[in-house]
């Protein structure tokens, strides 16, 4: 037992733990206790240590192999692996995103913000939202934010997200506020405004959306945290700018 344990870069508990759970049992236990292991037992640990290898669980080891002598359950089981580790993979890359954002947000002297989903849709700016539109406002809008399922969360983060890249797309492209390509995201962008619940460009007050869409773009323009998210004070200016046009407001 020693020598292949030692052959194959595990402790001799290991191997008997192995032996515990039924997962290799050795060929025969000697008057001494001793195991000794024949080639058709060192084939096999060769298989388990490779599945073990990809972060396999023992117990579904086990079933993969004791399933049948065909290859089939093995390739089964891999493949479930495979689909649970690039869901570990997915997962620990949101966390490393989540860790360089706070690391940047504390660098630069700010509070690092919560996720959308789980912060509620306008968390972060209430102060803002309560003293220009009230708080019947507020509440409408997180309360049609936390109705959704999070698959609907995450189709409008996404659009959220979409939005907010064109602007900068936009900027790359040389475009001004007043151009054509500028204008016509500006309507998308006030469409954007009109189905979120508790604003004015949902309730369909034209007055109260225009006031709104230009409150919106000077909070753009002047609040870092919007700089952040459009990706610089320039982008965040054109698309402040490009909306307060878009209502036929003077940009100043």
């Amino acid at each position: 037992m020693h020598e292949l344990a030692e052959r194959a870069g595990i402790s001799g508990r290991t191997l008997r733990h192995y032996h515990r759970i039924g997962l290799l049992a050795p060929d025969r236990v000697g008057s001494n206790g001793y195991r000794y292991y024949g080639p058709r037992a060192v084939a096999r640990l060769q298989r388990v240590l490779l599945l073990r290898g990809t972060g396999m669980p023992l117990a579904q080891i086990a079933a993969a192999l004791s399933a049948s002598t065909s290859t089939a359950t093995e390739v089964e089981a891999l493949v479930t692996q495979l689909e649970a580790l690039h869901s570990e993979q997915l997962a620990l890359e949101r966390r490393i995103h989540a860790v360089e954002h706070t690391l940047q947000m504390r660098q630069e002297g700010r509070e690092p913000q919560m996720d959308l989903m789980l912060q509620g849709f306008n968390d972060a700016y209430e102060d803002d939202v309560v003293r220009r539109w009230g708080r019947e406002a507020f509440e409408a809008s997180n309360r049609w934010w936390h109705e959704m399922t999070v698959n609907q969360q995450r189709d409008w983060k996404t659009r959220n997200e979409a939005l907010v890249e064109q602007w900068d797309q936009l900027a790359k492209d040389g475009e001004t506020p007043g151009s054509f390509a500028a204008q016509q995201h500006a309507a998308t962008h006030i469409a954007w405004f009109a189905q979120i619940p508790g604003t004015p460009t949902h309730a369909g007050d034209e007055a109260g959306a225009a006031a709104m869409i230009c409150g919106m773009a000077d909070m753009y323009e002047t609040n870092p945290d919007f700089h952040h998210t459009f990706g610089g004070p320039d982008v965040a200016r054109l698309a402040a700018d490009a909306l307060r046009i878009h209502v036929g407001a003077s940009t100043g």
